[in-house]
């Protein structure tokens, strides 16, 4: 069994860092998200539907795009040899245990 969290960013909240303790999917369920990880000299704009891999140990910023956006996280274990990079976000007062605040 998969745990999957859902978040909303809204377009106007400030940069957050989430440090992933975990590889974990990221997917885009509405809206536009600009996905910068630490040491990576690319930003990624993933669009509905997109997925990207967050690799363990990465810290990754989230920002939506103009009319927010709505992400869904889940635990990559062993998923995602598929998924492939595409293309900073709000606070949030709660994360599960297995995605530390940077």
């Amino acid at each position: 069994m998969r745990e999957i969290r859902t978040f909303e960013l809204g377009h106007d909240e400030p940069a957050a860092a989430w440090r992933v303790a975990q590889p974990l999917i990221l997917q885009v369920l509405a809206g536009e998200v600009w996905l910068t990880l630490e040491g990576d000299a690319e930003d990624y704009w993933l669009a509905h539907g997109q997925s990207f891999c967050l690799p363990r140990d990465a810290v990754a910023w989230l920002s939506a795009g103009r009319d927010g956006a709505r992400v869904a996280v889940s635990s990559a274990g062993g998923r995602g040899a598929g998924m492939q990079r595409v293309s900073r976000a709000g606070s949030w007062n709660w994360l599960p245990r297995w995605m530390q605040a940077a």
